[in-house]
């Protein structure tokens, strides 16, 4: 990256105006980009931050407002390197969006400190006695985009949109998207670009030294997704060295050889000088002046088109470049390509899974369905719960479910239960997967998991809070809404890649529910919630247990008002009260439960025989309800698998 704008990482509050008007930045670029580039190799300059920092600069301040506080430092800077022989400066803007600078208190100031880094680098240019053409550096906000994170996309948006206006009216030749990792961030970035500007504009995703973006794409996946998206050059920077830089390099090429020439973005290459190191205090670079001259020549033999520096890059390095370049035949002609099975990674077909599992097939055949929760156990020991598993298949259940970390209380893992109640029963389950406590990486690697072991049918939930548990302490983040992480199964692992576009080798056949609340107390707020899981891909829906028929009635009744008949089988919970203590138990203090007093009364008054009570009031409830559901999801109480094997018999009703 070439500017550096602090360490914080904390989530500002910050309030953007948006582009007073839709300003056409189309001034006359000092140099013809493509024209350019068919004669020889444009150099950049190298890294903004690494030469501030080094002439005084503290990472206690942001380095964009140097631009106004301290403009003969940066100044000097574009001095060097216009020396050193580049022939493209980097505004010293890269972390200059309101996102970045709400940091440092400084959103407000936007615009002039865009304004004023142009101004520095067209001051530089214009004085140079050759051709210098300015390049506005825009940078990634900083922020996680929703779902995950606090940015929407179209906040996100203007808050580029903002920085570009600044730097397109300041005078910039072309514009420079850098150091991206995600794909919707670069979207919104050259979305906001192209609003205001038909400028020429790069776009430079950011990769590790394994190849791939800290999202999960590779190269091939990141030319495919920004290839015909209005960009006119697409690159690589700050990945490490020159060695893996040419790595990305080589794979962009091969993926732009299968288009037609006057379709091919131009491709740009600006490395770190090797991969730092902590020496005491500081941050050190290891590729000497000579071995970025080594690697300019090899970049350009493999087809980059403008080359240049990033972190720990000076005008020593630039130097050498600009001297081995001059030294190149511009005869060379770009080495033949690799055959392209070599280091391309495989795109699947995205034609979609059909997801079959026995809960799908007995779904889709109308058959009523009956599933029964279970919870793992608290060791490594499942041979009580493959006895009971075994008691429900014998009692007529046709999948059950395996909770994971109910109430936030230690238990063994979902998944690890699920895969031996499966193979000790031959029944399918239905794994519950929340998304609390669990990143994004984990998610995705849990998914692959639990495919891998024969888990094919999902229950995506958030999942209970750490404070309500046994280690309240616990960290209970997330990075994905159940909403999110049903979508992100459906649209991208059933079709055989993670949410960052990259191959997972194969399509998931995964069939995910969701969680509904037929009797909440606020019906719309409910009913919308519930329709977004619908839109985003639910296949089933687990309902939360239901004691008021007809409260549910009118939240379906609700739904179908709104949104049309509900598209998505319904399994609905039930669950047999215990005792006159545990109705009101569930009534008073379990959020989303909401027990008539009619039930209350009727386990109250109950007696001994409020096992039988409740077991009936189960019974009646998905009686009631039979013309509406696809079957049932029995939540035992207090772990009596036995009342539920004997439950069963009674729901289970002729289609």
């Amino acid at each position: 990256m070439h500017g550096v704008s602090g360490i914080d990482s904390g989530v500002g509050n910050f309030l953007f105006v948006l582009c007073r008007s839709r300003v056409r930045c189309d001034q006359r670029c000092v140099i013809d980009v493509r024209s350019r580039l068919k004669e020889s190799v444009l150099l950049a300059d190298g890294a903004m931050g690494t030469q501030l920092h080094r002439r005084g600069a503290s990472f206690d301040r942001s380095f964009d407002v140097l631009n106004l506080e301290a403009p003969g430092l940066v100044d000097q800077v574009h001095r060097d390197y216009v020396a050193a022989g580049a022939e493209l400066l980097l505004t010293n803007t890269f972390c200059a969006n309101p996102v970045h600078l709400d940091r440092w208190n400084l959103s407000s100031s936007t615009e002039a400190i865009n304004r004023a880094g142009v101004s520095l680098a067209k001051t530089v240019s214009l004085s140079a006695g050759r051709e210098v053409a300015v390049a506005g550096s825009v940078g990634p906000t900083g922020e996680r985009l929703g779902p995950g994170g606090p940015l929407t996309l179209e906040e996100t948006e203007s808050a580029f949109r903002l920085q570009i206006a600044a730097l397109c009216d300041a005078g910039v030749d072309l514009l420079w998207l850098e150091t991206f990792s995600d794909l919707d961030e670069i979207d919104a970035a050259i979305r906001a670009a192209r609003a205001v500007s038909s400028l020429p504009l790069v776009a430079s995703m950011t990769f590790t030294r394994d190849g791939y973006t800290v999202h999960g794409a590779t190269p091939e996946v990141v030319i495919r997704h920004l290839q015909g998206r209005g960009v006119d050059g697409i690159g690589v920077n700050c990945s490490t060295g020159p060695l893996a830089v040419g790595r990305v390099v080589d794979r962009y090429m091969l993926v732009l050889d299968e288009f037609d020439e006057a379709d091919r973005p131009f491709v740009t290459a600006l490395s770190n000088a090797g991969f730092p190191e902590n020496r005491g205090a500081r941050l050190y670079y290891p590729a000497t002046p000579d071995y970025m001259a080594d690697s300019v020549v090899r970049l350009a033999d493999a087809g980059a088109g403008i080359i240049g520096g990033c972190c720990g890059t000076t005008p020593e390095h630039i130097q050498a470049m600009r001297l081995a370049l001059d030294r190149r035949s511009p005869t060379v002609v770009r080495r033949v390509r690799r055959s392209r099975s070599d280091e391309r990674s495989p795109v699947p077909e995205r034609g979609g899974a059909t997801g079959r599992s026995s809960l799908s097939t007995a779904l889709a055949a109308g058959r009523f369905v009956v599933t029964v929760e279970m919870e793992p156990p608290r060791s490594a020991d499942t041979s009580e719960l493959e006895a009971n598993a075994l008691l429900l298949r014998q009692a007529g259940a046709t999948v059950l479910d395996i909770s994971d970390i109910p109430m936030a209380r230690l238990r063994m893992t979902g998944l690890a239960a699920a895969t031996r109640v499966q193979t000790a029963t031959s029944l399918e389950t239905i794994l519950h997967f929340p998304v609390r406590g669990r990143n994004l990486l984990r998610v995705q690697g849990d998914l692959l998991a639990a495919h891998a072991l024969g888990i094919r049918n999902l229950f995506v939930t958030m999942g209970d809070p750490s404070v309500i548990g046994d280690y309240p302490q616990a960290f209970d983040h997330h990075d994905i809404v159940p909403t999110g992480l049903i979508r992100l199964i459906k649209e991208r692992f059933n079709h055989g890649v993670d949410s960052a576009g990259s191959s997972i080798g194969a399509a998931c056949e995964f069939v995910v529910g969701a969680a509904a609340n037929l009797t909440p107390h606020d019906l719309d707020h409910e009913v919308g919630l519930l329709h977004r899981k619908v839109l985003a891909g639910a296949d089933f829906l687990l309902t939360q247990p239901v004691f008021d028929t007809r409260a549910a009635r009118s939240f379906l009744h609700g739904y179908q008002e709104r949104f049309g008949p509900l598209p998505v089988p319904v399994l609905l919970g039930v669950l047999p009260l215990a005792t006159g203590r545990h109705a009101n138990f569930l009534n008073n203090e379990v959020p989303g439960m909401n027990l008539p007093p009619s039930v209350i009364a009727a386990m109250e008054s109950a007696g001994d025989r409020s096992r039988a009570v409740g077991e009936r009031i189960a019974s009646d409830v998905a009686e009631d309800l039979h013309d509406l559901i696809a079957g049932v999801y029995i939540i035992p109480a207090f772990k009596r698998y036995d009342i539920v094997a004997s439950l069963i018999s009674s729901l289970v009703k002729p289609g």
